[in-house]
């Protein structure tokens, strides 16, 4: 695991969604909005920050996705069942774990050893 890609999935994801919130949380859009739509407007801006993220980190769009779906439920998992707060700091977390697993062009189980044809 890439530790220091952690600490920036982390980061950036907290401050991309932090960020995301604070203008939402701004517009004139009442606390209905947030009860009626709630549901689809969360998931969305995961995704969007999660696409943000993973670009900026350099990552692939299938890792991307991978991340923001397994940060994505099990944040979920745990808002519905715990806190939205708390679910919100497992799904970043989980997000971050699942980029910095990510080990690019040196990846063992894909490499071809010299001399062999793929």
């Amino acid at each position: 695991m890439d530790w220091s890609r952690l600490a920036r999935a982390a980061l950036v994801q907290a401050l991309l969604v932090g960020a995301l919130f604070g203008v939402l949380v701004a517009l004139p859009l009442g606390d209905d909005f947030f009860e009626d739509y709630g549901w689809i407007s969360g998931p969305i801006a995961w995704i969007v920050c999660s696409a943000v993220t993973s670009r900026i980190l350099g990552l692939p769009a299938s890792r991307a996705l991978l991340a923001a779906a397994a940060g994505g439920i099990s944040g979920a998992v745990v808002g519905v069942a715990l806190d939205h707060t708390v679910g919100l700091i497992v799904a970043v977390g989980v997000f971050a774990a699942s980029c910095a697993d990510y080990a690019g062009d040196t990846d063992e189980l894909t490499r071809v050893a010299p001399g062999r044809r793929a």
